[in-house]
């Protein structure tokens, strides 16, 4: 096991009716700058919560942020926070709004000309405005973290940044709000969580048995409550159980004292770029591609994943890391989310160039837990995804 130093600050308030806490966690006099997405919140009741909540602070509202969040409207919030003297960020939906919100929490603190440095020169946010969160979407983990992405159309660019002022002081998870989620993104938020579990896990041995078995189980958790959420999305049980999952896939637990590769979300978040796939999807469309790739360096991992969390037991290592790929694949393909490029756009030959010269015009030369992904290996791992 390697070294790891490990804090995670975030204080979390889960289960159901625990929207109202909103108001003893923000500061007193806090001026607050409400943020979230396209309005759904207006439909399910959960904007009324939050607005009862915050009924003694002065609040003002930001809307629109899109999926992706998008720099442009950022910047418009982020004049808000300047001209408004806001104090107190509060992010109320799913992880592009708690990503964006992410952003404007750095970028209001940020002393330089264009904030966009702090993703593109990857300036580490040491401090950043405080800042809370109402998860309405359970799929990312960033109600937990302290990483973000954010998506630049005019330079078809999607970013990260991050750094331990990113933590939301708090946040609030009540299942129930999974609700009202359409199916095809409970989908989205089951292959999302599923597949950052895999990043963190699928490199190689390196005798951290206690953080494989916990990986092990949130992908054997998700793969057992999988057909009851999206059968039964009201089921309070099911809904506990995958919420907290996708929190527990990416809090920075699972990730300390092993090697992690996230070359699968790097090609997936070009794909975003370059065609607007759902992020989940660009992740199932990669995820088989990039095991079936690189076999050799990942065998004994993936033979491992195949007797604990799919129950292979017999043949060789190859055998069943093999089979472990072709069952990852099926349990996507189970809850509805297409596994190759060719299904999303016809234009899919147009990937390997773009993200060959998107990544080599940035200096990405190197991916992966062993750093032996170039490039050109992107490419051949895009051409057996198509």
């Amino acid at each position: 096991m390697n070294n790891f130093e490990f804090k995670n600050p975030t204080k979390i308030h889960f289960g159901k009716g625990l929207i109202n806490k909103i108001a003893s966690e923000i500061p007193a006099h806090a001026k607050v700058l409400m943020l979230f997405g396209s309005g759904s919140i207006k439909k399910n009741g959960i904007y009324e919560q939050v607005k009862t909540a915050l009924q003694s602070f002065e609040v003002i509202e930001f809307g629109g942020i899109p999926a992706n969040p998008e720099y442009q409207v950022l910047l418009k919030a982020l004049a808000v926070i300047k001209e408004e003297k806001i104090t107190y960020l509060l992010a109320v939906g799913g992880g592009s709004v708690i990503d964006g919100t992410k952003f404007l929490a750095s970028a209001a603190l940020y002393e330089g000309n264009n904030p966009w440095d702090i993703l593109e020169k990857g300036i580490r946010s040491e401090v950043g405005m405080p800042f809370g969160v109402v998860l309405t979407l359970p799929a990312t983990g960033s109600e937990m973290n302290s990483g973000s992405v954010i998506s630049r159309r005019e330079t078809n660019q999607k970013l990260g940044m991050g750094g331990p002022g990113l933590f939301p002081q708090f946040s609030i998870l009540d299942p129930q709000v999974i609700s009202s989620i359409p199916a095809n993104q409970i989908a989205n938020g089951i292959v999302d969580a599923f597949t950052h579990v895999l990043e963190q896990y699928m490199t190689y041995p390196t005798g951290a048995n206690l953080q494989d078995r916990i990986s092990e189980s949130i992908m054997q958790n998700l793969i057992e409550i999988a057909p009851q959420i999206l059968n039964n999305p009201s089921d309070y049980n099911a809904q506990c159980e995958f919420m907290w999952s996708c929190t527990m896939a990416l809090n920075g637990l699972i990730q300390k004292g092993v090697p992690t590769d996230w070359t699968v979300h790097a090609i997936g978040h070009e794909l975003t770029v370059l065609f607007g796939i759902d992020h989940a999807q660009t992740l199932a469309i990669i995820a088989p591609s990039h095991y079936r790739y690189n076999f050799e360096n990942k065998k004994e991992k993936l033979a491992q994943y195949a007797t604990r969390v799919w129950n292979i037991t017999e043949g060789t290592i190859e055998e069943k890391a093999n089979l472990a790929i072709d069952k990852t694949e099926a349990f996507f393909h189970s809850v509805g989310i297409k596994t190759h490029l060719s299904e999303y756009t016809d234009n899919f030959k147009e990937a390997a160039p773009f993200i060959f010269d998107s990544f080599s015009k940035r200096g990405i030369l190197k991916l992966g837990e062993r750093q032996n992904i170039t490039p050109s290996d992107v490419v051949k791992i895009l051409e057996l995804s198509y």
